[in-house]
């Protein structure tokens, strides 16, 4: 009520309705690390094409497996990727670097893209007027232009100066995508370059224009994955993403073509995703090459416990068109093609719908560099393995929705990939939606918003058809009263919310039955 009641009139007040709308999280934001041959280090970079990829990352390089993975993502539905590019020195790799009198600039992070960076620095077009209106002296400004000569990309800072202003040049260059600056703020290129008789040597003459100096001592990552997952203090490898907000999905690339992840790295990655409510989607060995090698061989990459429900696998690898060798077709994991289709079947049908069936073709892939038939693909799916088949007409899909702990054996409530994957974005959504209760009055009042909030987004995702059942009772619940929460939680401070759903199941397997009928007999 109003806080002082003063004179003889009428009060208003406005109530608060005590909704609070729980809104779902994406789910379907894939994380890919590994080395690329540019781009920030140990930096979680969310993009939302493979155009970005190829801008700040370099787009497909022949060493890089991460390179594909990313650009199968998108190919196959996916639209926004976080990546984290990895880079391990070597002892002796340094950034490229350009140096002109006592100015000098390196490239923006490490590797030998960084030999083709070019820089000049001029006075064109300067005039007193220009440095008078500025506040600064003629002397002091210059214009500066870098070119990555590989790519075409050219940045130019126009009016940069030493002086403190605005336009000094580290203020200026702090969001280049190209360089950074390594001599002081107070330094100017000296001498300046030439004005070039035509723009065809603009970046090639060296009268007009800088080089790297030292070329040799700029050198690409050596194996990152062998010294580990990352450190955790310092956020490098797996554990930069945890600079980043969500993420659904994890891909982890080896380090180089024909080479696999370490078994020793997938462990911690693995528990660094059901930390996160995140799915790993790991890819098959390099040296399985039939099916029994995957049965032989699958428990030792120590998948294994309930934190296996929040990894899947699948088998064989795909067969794409390498276009950085003329279109070569090569063998890949399916990993990030698989990361698409998850996306692009939550976009067109919800989370809740299995990634898998005719409607998931595997864009891009050839063919699979190891045809499976029925039989050999029902010795593999009843382990907990996903098959890529290939069919007649639907051509090449994914033919499996089973989470790594899926096998038959076990008989875990967790053994389908949608199941798990509903179940993670419900927990993730209600872990965000529900912030707002820690530290209200924990009572009845309490409790009813609780009930109210957690029951319309219950509610939502039923009427999307995201629950088994007829009506909302029959789909899920939400309890949050005195018998979920007693007084002595009360007392210790907790509020206790029970949410339960009815999941929807794949039909693995549909059985057709057909009876002859015999035709009326008369007796």
């Amino acid at each position: 009520m109003p806080s002082t009641l003063t004179y003889p009139g009428v009060y208003v007040e406005e109530i608060p309705s005590g909704v609070r709308t729980i809104a779902g999280v994406a789910t379907s934001i894939a994380a890919f690390i590994g080395l690329a041959p540019r781009g920030p280090v140990d930096r979680a970079t969310t993009i939302t094409s493979f155009a970005d990829f190829e801008r700040v990352f370099g787009g497909i390089v022949y060493e890089y497996p991460l390179t594909y993975a990313v650009r199968d993502f998108f190919e196959n539905g996916g639209s926004i990727a976080i990546i984290v590019r990895t880079f391990k020195d070597g002892g002796t790799a340094k950034r490229a670097s350009i140096k002109r009198g006592d100015f000098q600039i390196s490239a923006a992070s490490p590797g030998t893209w960084g030999n083709n960076l070019r820089v000049r620095a001029d006075q064109d077009g300067i005039t007193d007027a220009i440095a008078t209106e500025l506040g600064v002296p003629k002397a002091s400004l210059y214009n500066l232009a870098i070119r990555d000569t590989k790519t075409g990309v050219t940045e130019v800072y126009n009016l940069v100066t030493k002086e403190d202003t605005l336009r000094r040049v580290d203020r200026v260059l702090a969001k280049s995508a190209l360089v950074k600056l390594d001599s002081t703020a107070d330094k100017i290129p000296n001498p300046l370059h030439k004005s070039p008789p035509d723009d065809a040597k603009l970046w090639t003459d060296d009268d007009y224009s800088s080089k790297v100096a030292d070329p040799d001592k700029s050198a690409e990552s050596a194996s990152f994955w062998a010294t580990g997952a990352g450190d955790t203090n310092n956020r490098t490898g797996l554990y930069a993403l945890d600079r980043a907000d969500l993420f659904n999905l994890l891909i982890l690339a080896p380090d180089v073509r024909g080479d696999d992840v370490p078994i020793a790295v997938l462990s911690p990655a693995l528990n660094y995703c059901v930390k996160r409510r995140a799915l790993m989607i790991v890819d098959p060995r390099h040296d399985w090459a039939k099916p029994q090698d995957v049965i032989d061989h699958l428990g030792d990459l120590g998948l294994a416990g309930d934190r296996a429900r929040n990894a899947a696998i699948y088998f064989p690898r795909v067969l794409e068109a390498d276009p950085a060798k003329g279109g070569t077709i090569s063998p890949f994991g399916p990993a990030g093609l698989v990361a698409g289709i998850m996306a692009r079947t939550d976009t067109q049908r919800g989370v809740w719908k299995a990634p898998a069936g005719v409607d998931a073709a595997l864009g891009g892939a050839l063919g699979l560099e190891v045809p499976l038939n029925d039989g050999e693909n029902g010795q593999l799916n009843p382990i907990g393995v996903n098959c890529l088949r290939t069919f007649p007409i639907t051509g090449n899909v994914v033919w499996g929705a089973r989470t790594m702990r899926g096998a038959d054996l076990l008989g875990d409530e967790y053994k389908y990939v949608p199941v798990r994957r509903l179940a993670l974005f419900l927990e993730e959504s209600l872990y965000r939606g529900l912030q707002w209760v820690v530290f209200e009055p924990n009572d009845e009042p309490l409790w009813s918003q609780i009930r109210l909030n957690v029951g319309a987004f219950m509610n939502n995702l039923f009427r999307q058809g995201a629950f088994q059942g007829g009506s909302p009772r029959d789909a899920y619940f939400v309890h949050c009263d005195k018998t979920t929460t007693t007084q002595n939680d009360i007392n210790l401070g907790i509020v206790n919310i029970i949410v339960g759903f009815a999941p929807l199941k794949p039909a693995e397997f549909v059985v057709l039955k057909i009876q002859q009928i015999a035709g009326q007999i008369q007796t």
